[in-house]
């Protein structure tokens, strides 16, 4: 088996230390990528291409090899080859024909033919006996130079035969490592997913920073996707996932900061820990999936507020990109089967926010904040290789019920402003109000004698609160869904 590796087009224009420097990278990247599906796995660079061969000719070995072909940064496409042995121009016309005989009757075509080696005939002797002896005997549309129908690739090394049988494309972009490495700010929906796959494509080792809002199940959603992003597209080279547990600076934003500023001050908190992390990797960069204009903290001037927090360079590869064009990249790169299933986290940030922050007013609020949460947050991230993310996490079954017994108690987990709008009131039942970024906290203090249903508006604060109980060792919690 063998496969002719194009680069992409980008590559072939560089400096030739240039071109060269990326040929061997990309050459390794294959390596890595394909040995441990075929050990049998050979890779040889030439000036304006690579020939990748395997021993394994089996159709399974086959179908992996060109699947992670298409998946590997740097390949603008590749050519399938079928290799024969042969001693004569006779042999290569009958091969050829074999082949492409079919496809070429009322068809015009033309042969075109590379040789190395040695043989007792030029490539054009071949292309002019090969495609003379098709056009007598096939019922072609004869033979036309330029632009034909059909066009024959065969290649001659000494006494092997290579027919070109199958053309796939690649993803094009550079081999990862021959620019410089990026922390993706990584949430596991739609737009972090695809920004990551762009400087995958784009030659970067993509490290990935979760901050962690909603405990264990919200982190086992990334984990997914991250282990799938690097495994499809970027698993030549080992990268780290970096979480950062953000529920206490969450609670801290809750209770120190204004209503209308929570969500600005909240990201340029992420981005002070994203940048902590990014230095203590030595990486100079961070990526977000942010679009501008797409929530409220994502308008022009809130971005800008957001990035005088840190010297840090902050890239938004998805800046003018429309939501619909986000997702339709994702389901095309795989990533939106996992953004589709990741919870959504209500009550985290304030309603009416504002969408023209002053800095100095957002600086004034921050006055208010512990900052020693943050450090804390930071400090307690918790770093692993990508390759560990393939293990499946356990989440706890959480149980529902839509009516209370007697001696159970409803206990409204949302924040107080929403609590206050719309009061929750159950006939014949008591209702509880503690806000879910203070009951991790504090539920230890309640009455465990007691099984307790946690309420939200949607259901979902309630039910990730109620697995994080669980995985505290709490059972006597439920999810209340009337």
């Amino acid at each position: 088996m063998k496969f002719i590796i194009k680069l992409h087009p980008e590559i072939t224009i560089k400096s030739k230390s240039v071109r060269q420097r990326m040929s061997k990278i990309l050459s390794g990247n294959i390596r890595n990528t394909l040995k441990p599906l075929d050990e049998t796995v050979k890779v040889r660079a030439d000036w304006d291409k690579l020939v990748v061969r395997s021993n394994n000719n089996d159709e399974d070995s086959r179908r992996m090899l060109i699947e992670a072909l298409a998946c590997i940064p740097g390949i603008q496409s590749f050519l399938e080859v079928v290799e024969y042995k042969v001693s004569s121009m006779d042999d290569i016309l009958e091969h050829t024909q074999a082949m492409f005989g079919d496809q070429l009757a009322g068809k015009t075509f033309c042969v075109r033919a590379k040789r190395r080696g040695k043989q007792e005939f030029s490539s054009l002797d071949v292309e002019r006996y090969v495609g003379g002896g098709l056009n007598q005997r096939c019922e072609t549309g004869g033979v036309k130079l330029k632009q034909p129908d059909v066009q024959i690739n065969l290649e001659l090394d000494d006494d092997k035969l290579y027919l070109v049988s199958e053309q796939h494309a690649g993803m094009g972009g550079f081999p990862i490592a021959t620019q410089e490495s990026v922390l993706s700010l990584m949430s596991g929906g739609y737009d972090s997913g695809v920004s990551s796959y762009q400087f995958i494509k784009r030659g970067s080792r993509v490290h990935y920073c979760f901050f962690n809002l909603g405990g264990r199940e919200h982190e086992a959603g990334v984990r997914e996707v991250v282990h799938f992003l690097w495994k499809k597209y970027g698993a030549s080279h080992r990268v780290k996932f970096i979480s950062v547990p953000f529920e206490g600076v969450v609670t801290e934003i809750l209770e120190k900061i204004d209503k209308g500023h929570m969500g600005v001050v909240l990201k340029r908190m992420m981005m002070r820990a994203g940048a902590a992390v990014a230095e203590r990797l030595a990486i100079n960069a961070l990526v977000t999936g942010e679009s501008m204009g797409q929530v409220s903290s994502q308008t022009v001037t809130n971005l800008n507020v957001i990035d005088r927090v840190t010297d840090t360079l902050i890239l938004r590869p998805l800046i003018a990109t429309d939501k619909q064009d986000i997702i339709d990249q994702a389901r095309a790169i795989g990533t939106a089967a996992y953004a589709e299933k990741m919870p959504e986290y209500c009550g985290v940030i304030s309603q009416k926010p504002t969408i023209k922050a002053v800095l100095s007013k957002v600086e004034e609020e921050e006055a208010n904040f512990d900052f020693g949460v943050l450090d804390t947050a930071v400090q307690a991230s918790f770093v692993e290789d990508v390759r560990d993310l393939g293990k499946v996490w356990e989440v706890p079954e959480v149980e529902f019920s839509e009516q209370a017994s007697e001696e159970e108690v409803i206990l409204d987990i949302r924040a107080p402003e929403e609590e206050e709008l719309s009061p929750l009131e159950v006939d014949g039942h008591k209702v509880m109000h503690l806000p879910f970024f203070r009951l991790a906290h504090q539920f230890g203090e309640l009455d465990q004698n007691k099984t307790y249903l946690l309420y939200c508006a949607r259901g979902v604060m309630s039910r990730l609160q109620a697995i994080h109980l669980k995985e505290q060792g709490f059972d006597n919690v439920k999810v209340y869904k009337p």
